[in-house]
């Protein structure tokens, strides 16, 4: 029962922030992320943010870039990285792909593809 009551929550807060995007204030969006970081863990703001870029790509393809560019903290960057990072080695490795060998991260979080990895990756 407790979940239930929090979508409605969620769904508000996926709309503010995608609607805080979308007006490309800096300010405005960077407000509610911070509203956000007061009442959720980093990686629940930076799933949010996922969601709410996801959202806005489909309705405004600059908005998003300018948003990504102008908008979102680097912590909050930072974060998204991280858990975007975990799912892609995931699947490179559900598609029989050895880390270290078939692909690696450089210093800067970028992964590194061999020809083979990006054949498999991507097709």
């Amino acid at each position: 029962m407790q979940q239930e009551n929090k979508y409605p929550e969620l769904e508000n807060d996926l709309s503010r922030l995608t609607s805080a995007f979308a007006t490309r204030s800096t300010t405005i969006g960077k407000e509610v992320i911070a509203s956000l970081r007061c009442r959720m863990t980093l990686r629940d703001v930076a799933g949010m943010v996922l969601v709410s870029l996801e959202r806005l790509v489909w309705q405004d393809q600059l908005a998003f870039c300018w948003a990504v560019e102008n908008t979102v903290p680097g912590y909050v960057m930072r974060e998204i990285r991280r858990i975007t990072s975990i799912t892609v080695y995931k699947r490179l490795i559900d598609r029989g792909l050895d880390p270290g060998q078939d692909f690696s991260v450089d210093a800067k979080g970028n992964i590194l593809f061999t020809d083979r990895a990006k054949t498999t990756a991507f097709s």
